[in-house]
């Protein structure tokens, strides 16, 4: 067994100083890493709980939204603001896990969990760079169904497991920081790493830096939204593909789009090239399909998951034509 030290951390700052010491893990709801502890892949000298801080949903000025990354995801999904305001954060919350996984995860947990790979898992008969790095990668020949089309390596073709973070990434979220360098903030599409050569580096966290908060920018008044996750079953499932997109039309024209994939990437995947064709032109299916396409010319499924591409063009198809419709 390994064993660790635990503290509270009193507050933020406290919280900062003790992880910057080597080997130390931040512990919010635990969904995550205790898993991770119980199977021998995370090995922390020390944990440092951050469970009571950062607890609060703030309506800043303008209309935007402050979210603390000690917030259960339970308490996100019903909060009267976030239903009215950012709908698809909601559905995409209530998409993932369980209800008792949810009343104990954290919004910052959920930012940085790991990959649900099972070669990541399997400690000990597979290979994993991303576990161990420069040990080789199990998944690329063996059973990769539930991996990634888009943006992987010959290193790496894991999949980021969150929902919560694809509506994020559509909504322009910013990820704020705290660190021994004081504080940064960061877009959430940006914080996560492709693997490269280096799938063990995950995000572009520095050591001992740690999530305080998530800032949801103010939501428009003609947009419309939405999160639509399809799985093998339909509860306590991964996405095989999952589509967030936020859609503005005038006059039958594409105003403004923002489009996230999950389900086919090692981090949340936002859609640029779909959007940058959508944008000025017709808000109408021929676009919508053309748009998918761009987007995913450079995908590159393995033996077990092409049907993703086709998955992934259909549902992000039938996303717009739901949001066109309801501006219609």
């Amino acid at each position: 067994m390994n064993r660790f030290t635990y503290a509270r951390a009193a507050d933020t700052f406290d919280a900062v100083r003790q992880g910057s010491d080597a080997g130390v893990k931040y512990l919010g709801g635990g969904t995550n890493l205790v898993d991770l502890m119980r199977e021998t892949i995370e090995k922390p000298a020390s944990l440092v709980d951050v469970t009571g801080l950062s607890r609060e949903i703030e309506e800043l000025p303008g209309g935007g939204l402050l979210i603390g990354a000690g917030v259960r995801n339970t308490a996100l999904a019903e909060h009267r603001l976030v239903r009215q305001r950012y709908s698809l954060l909601t559905r995409a919350v209530v998409s993932g896990a369980s209800a008792q996984i949810r009343n104990m995860a954290t919004v910052g947990g959920n930012v940085l969990q790991r990959t649900r790979c099972a070669y990541f898992y399997d400690d000990a008969g597979s290979r994993c760079n991303k576990r161990s790095p420069g040990s080789g990668c199990d998944a690329i020949d063996g059973f990769n169904r539930n991996h990634a089309i888009l943006g992987a390596s010959t290193s790496c073709v894991a999949v980021h497991p969150s929902d919560m973070c694809v509506a994020l990434a559509a909504l322009d979220a910013m990820v704020h920081l705290r660190g021994d360098g004081g504080e940064r903030r960061i877009a959430l599409a940006d914080l996560h790493c492709l693997p490269g050569d280096r799938p063990d580096i995950e995000t572009m966290l520095e050591p001992g830096e740690l999530i305080t908060g998530i800032e949801l920018p103010p939501a428009s008044a003609i947009s419309r939204s939405t999160y639509r996750k399809v799985r093998d079953r339909s509860s306590y499932a991964f996405a095989l593909v999952s589509v967030a997109a936020v859609l503005e039309v005038e006059e039958g024209h594409v105003r403004n789009v923002r489009i996230a994939l999950g389900g086919v990437a090692h981090k949340p995947w936002r859609a640029m090239r779909a959007e940058a064709v959508l944008r000025g032109g017709p808000a109408a299916s021929l676009a919508f399909a053309t748009a998918a396409d761009a987007e995913l010319a450079e995908a590159r499924p393995l033996s077990g998951n092409a049907f993703k591409i086709k998955l992934a063009r259909r549902t992000m198809v039938a996303v717009l034509e739901e949001l066109a419709g309801e501006i219609a």
